[in-house]
């Protein structure tokens, strides 16, 4: 029997691994993932950038969380010699009715203890002379990682403590009794005193596979990125992000610099037929009924109807998409990009038409579930993980 058994694979799983052998060197540890192998969906299916925590409310997880994950995420890189880009992010004005957000977000990073700095338009130029800006704020701490090399890391760290990772391994039933819980999959059958529910996309059906209604359902967004020609990498020198529209729950297409020297434009955020739905045909009946079936989805897509339509459309024209990403880089025109890699949000959703804005946990008898763990969780991963064991598995 293990002590404790984390189902998936991906950073906040292999997170929570690695900090319960932190904590626990002898644990007895095992990591379930249907995949063949680590950060398969989220986790390797994301922008790659290490955030600061400036969009977060303060006292919020996720605020707190991203700072501190933001330095672990770094130092672990320097470590293990794995690649890190301590770029830096713009967050641009580009009109004047944008600049009390610009200052509400610097005040905010200030409120959550961050180095950030207001920019004016001349200063905006010298560091990205083909950016359209009145103002910026500028985030030195933000930056670039390779997100699937630190999941295979990690993955390889928690192997070589003793701790066991199970692939291709689809967990199809859970139980949970007086002093073990029991974890049925396709091929066997696993106990442990304890569980963690690290499967992102699923996590929600894992938690309903124990028992549990956590009041919420996934509903996946998929976001689309374009790559810039490496002939325009030149009007790209940090992350450039618009001013977040707040009547939208997403952060708007963006240019990140990337690990493998190139330069992605995106994403957008459209609802994914799939749960890990990458492309547009990807389809699966029962995930789209659902979500068409959930009131909550309902009640959020007349709330964001407008901007719905409008992502959707740019998911469809590279013309609309680029007249989108203008607004920050005039000079860019549709030749200059061409499609690239999706990802796919998890992102939980209330029955009435809420989005769950801060990490959230739900606590069974032997079992813990993580149940909304978007974006910034890349970023916060190994905190998520010290978290957990703080929270609920100091003692063993």
């Amino acid at each position: 029997m293990y002590d404790v058994i984390i189902i998936g694979a991906g950073l906040v799983g292999l997170g929570t691994a690695n900090a319960l052998q932190e904590h626990h060197p002898s644990l007895r540890l095992l990591v379930l993932d249907k995949e063949n192998g680590a950060a398969a969906h989220q986790s390797g299916h994301n922008s790659n950038v290490v955030h600061s925590g400036i969009y977060y409310p303060p006292g919020s997880l996720k605020a707190r969380l991203a700072k501190q994950g933001n330095r672990s995420i770094y130092t672990f890189c320097q470590q293990h010699g794995l690649y890190h880009d301590r770029c830096g992010k713009m967050i641009v004005a580009t009109q004047p009715k944008e600049l009390p957000l610009l200052e509400n977000l610097y005040q905010r990073g200030l409120q959550n203890g961050l180095d950030v700095s207001r920019l004016s338009q001349a200063e905006l130029k010298e560091r990205e002379p083909y950016v359209n800006g009145i103002e910026a704020i500028l985030v030195p701490d933000a930056g670039i990682v390779n997100y699937p090399e630190i999941a295979a890391k990690l993955a390889e760290i928690i192997q070589a403590r003793g701790g066991d990772i199970h692939y291709q391994q689809q967990v199809q039933n859970i139980r949970e009794h007086n002093g073990y819980v029991e974890v049925q999959t396709q091929q066997t059958h696993y106990q442990a005193k304890w569980l963690v529910n690290c499967a992102g996309l699923h996590s929600d059906r894992i938690a309903q596979l124990a028992g549990y209604d956590t009041g919420m359902k996934i509903v996946p967004f998929r976001g689309e990125y374009y790559v810039l020609n490496s002939s325009k990498n030149y009007l790209v020198n940090h992350l450039i992000y618009p001013v977040p529209n707040p009547d939208f729950p997403f952060l708007g297409v963006h240019f990140t610099r990337m690990y493998n020297g190139n330069r992605d434009v995106g994403p957008n955020a459209v609802l994914a037929f799939k749960r890990e739905g990458y492309r547009k045909t990807d389809f699966s009946p029962r995930d789209l009924a659902e979500v068409l079936t959930y009131k909550g989805f309902w009640k959020i897509a007349s709330r964001y109807f407008g901007e719905g339509v409008a992502e959707m459309r740019r998911s469809f024209s590279r013309q609309l998409f680029t007249e989108n990403a203008r607004q920050l880089i005039p000079d860019l025109q549709p030749e200059d990009i061409t499609p690239g890699p999706a990802g796919v949000r998890a992102q939980a959703l209330t029955a009435d038409g809420k989005l769950v804005d801060d990490f959230h946990f739900v606590v069974g008898r032997r079992s813990l579930h993580v149940c909304n763990a978007p974006s910034p969780a890349a970023t916060a991963s190994m905190e998520i993980g010290r978290e957990i064991v703080r929270r609920y598995f100091a003692e063993l």
